[in-house]
């Protein structure tokens, strides 16, 4: 999935003197700094109480909220 993101000019540097240096794309690069972000990254531990019961929710079974998006949310504020 194509996605683009503004660099400050001194990231956009080190950035092209790191993969000038390593001989990888800059989109590898990336790719590889976000993977090892992920990794180190713990999952989020104070979840409210509120953002918890959307995780997940998109995977009942029967539910495409893609598909579904203006009924499920007429069923939501309607109480059903």
């Amino acid at each position: 999935m194509p996605i683009s993101v503004r660099l400050p000019p001194r990231v956009e540097q080190q950035l092209a003197a790191y993969c000038a240096h390593t001989k990888l794309t800059k989109s590898e690069a990336v790719k590889r700094a976000l993977e090892r972000l992920f990794e180190q990254e713990a999952a989020p531990a104070g979840l409210s109480p509120a953002a918890k019961r959307f995780i997940g929710s998109d995977r009942r079974p029967g539910t495409d909220v893609a598909r579904n998006t203006k009924r499920l949310l007429r069923e939501h504020f309607r109480g059903k």
